[in-house]
């Protein structure tokens, strides 16, 4: 009688947000995970290894498998990093920070996942988006996340006045995010370009010491100054 092997899981992982201690802001989950896992999904080896680390010094690194996943990544070698789930072992998907499949490479490795007939397991974390949309006192009833705008100006400016108009029409708040050396620009910008009238939330570093969360309208924003120069931020626009 031949034996099936049964397959593995698809663990999502969550990380921090920045640094400081893991276990200040993830559950006791996401070690006992780590505990048992060996065979992991990441954008960075080195960091990722890092972070490992951090949550259990015990564990011997040259015991952990790590596949590379970021933009690089051809897509014929997705089905490779998840074959360990096929062979009945589980695997760990980490996203470089934050929830793995929020915006985050590693949704595509969810999806051949489900293709595959392979269990996928979201572990509970921070979500940068999540948690800004629950301080800004905006609607967490309706919003939507857009990742990243235009860089050139002219377009910048189209998307920002297109989603201030939708998010008056559909009393929907808008999230989107910029590269963190390009946030300051990014303010100015989204400055020009809003009704004075219309809110605006800040939320910088989230969950860390240097933690910035205020939701103004576009007219008192510009009375004042915030240096937000590589400091992950999600910003959050709504015009009542």
């Amino acid at each position: 009688m031949k034996l099936t092997t049964l397959p593995g899981k698809l663990y999502l992982i969550p990380t921090t947000l920045g640094e400081g201690d893991p276990m200040d802001v993830l559950p006791q989950t996401i070690k006992r995970t780590i505990d048992f896992i060996d065979d992991y999904i990441v954008e960075n080896e080195k960091t990722a290894r890092k972070f490992i680390k951090s949550i259990n010094p015990e564990k011997v690194q040259a015991t952990l498998r790590l596949s590379s996943l970021n933009k690089h990544t051809q897509v014929s070698e997705h089905s490779q990093m998840i074959k360990p789930c096929l062979e009945g072992k589980n695997v760990g998907l980490m996203s470089e920070a934050g929830c793995p499949g929020v915006a985050d490479p590693g949704a595509v490795i969810v999806k051949l996942a489900h293709e595959k007939g392979i269990q996928v397991v979201p572990l509970v974390g921070p979500s940068s988006i999540l948690l800004a949309i629950m301080a800004s006192g905006m609607n967490g009833q309706s919003f939507a996340f857009n990742g990243y705008i235009p860089i050139d100006k002219s377009e910048k400016r189209t998307v920002i006045k297109n989603l201030e108009k939708l998010s008056q029409d559909k009393n929907q708040s808008q999230i989107f995010i910029e590269t963190p050396f390009r946030n300051n620009k990014m303010l100015e910008d989204i400055l020009q370009a809003l009704n004075p009238a219309t809110y605006l939330c800040i939320a910088s570093d989230i969950t860390l010491p240097t933690e910035y969360i205020k939701t103004m309208r576009a007219s008192e924003w510009k009375k004042i100054k915030v240096d937000l120069h590589n400091r992950p931020t999600i910003f959050i626009i709504h015009k009542m």
